[in-house]
């Protein structure tokens, strides 16, 4: 009866498709602008593919500090909101207490706010400890809103796994570590890995935030920006550009498909 009544369902209106195909053109054009002049060279008599731009941008030190750095930075912020987001979310998703609220705004806070209000209070609180910026400041500032990935993730599933598994585990006598390593982790698996990886992702190509805090370092966000300076340099600012994207895009591509299907607990009656 169900499959009859979608078989029923009208499609959407000619004028709809077309301003939502136009939406994606839209949306996507200047990156394949981007992928285009990567690969393309030209002289005075033509324009031809090449591969050369990716061995003039590797063969560059400051691409590969500047690379090496952002994968740093986002390596440490991630690992840093992966444990400071999922206590979070095991402190809040159970228990009910005054200011509750106050904390869960407190969380999300940071990446609800314009990227610039962020940096310029960090950079404020800075100068207050008097605390030069560098490596740990980017870390810490980035590690800020993360915690928002790793908390959504991991508190959605913490409120979707029955609470009858920890019962009956620590009626069986299993100490808080037993119980939280052998069910409570495996149960949390996906969602943390969902979480981190969106996590690193932001981190990554955050360049807001990470103008105020990072002083003298230079992540490839930073490197990309000061690029658009030399129109000379704009093929080798193409490739790297085109690299932040891949590196960007395939941590939230597999974190939408290890999230796809994990409505349903293992143990849940639903």
């Amino acid at each position: 009866m169900r499959s009859k009544l979608n078989k029923a369902e009208p499609s959407a209106p000619i004028w709809l498709k077309t301003l939502a195909y136009a939406g994606l053109v839209f949306l996507h054009f200047p990156i394949a602008v981007i992928l285009i002049n990567a690969f393309v060279a030209s002289d005075a008599n033509h324009t031809y593919f090449t591969l050369k731009w990716f061995s003039a941008a590797f063969a560059r030190d400051d691409v590969i500090s500047a690379i090496l750095l952002s994968l740093k930075v986002a390596t440490v912020a991630t690992f840093i909101a992966l444990i400071m987001g999922t206590m979070a979310a095991a402190a809040l998703y159970r228990r009910n207490f005054f200011g509750k609220e106050a904390i869960t705004t407190m969380l999300i806070l940071p990446i609800a706010l314009p990227g610039i209000i962020t940096g310029i209070a960090l950079l404020s609180a800075m100068n207050i400890l008097a605390i030069d910026p560098g490596f740990w400041t980017i870390v810490v500032s980035h590690a800020t809103f993360c915690v928002v990935m790793i908390y959504n993730n991991v508190v959605a599933r913490f409120r979707r796994m029955p609470h009858s598994l920890v019962e009956a585990s620590m009626d069986l006598g299993a100490d808080g570590f037993t119980t939280f390593r052998y069910i409570i982790l495996p149960q949390l698996a996906t969602a943390l890995l969902a979480g981190g990886l969106l996590a690193f992702a932001l981190s990554f190509d955050e360049l807001i935030v990470t103008i105020f805090t990072a002083g003298h370092e230079v992540t490839l966000p930073i490197w990309l920006l000061n690029q658009l300076a030399r129109p000379r340099d704009a093929a080798i600012t193409n490739v790297v550009a085109m690299m932040v994207m891949l590196i960007t895009a395939i941590p939230i591509i597999a974190a939408y498909y290890l999230t796809r299907g994990t409505e349903s607990i293992a143990g849940s009656s639903r």
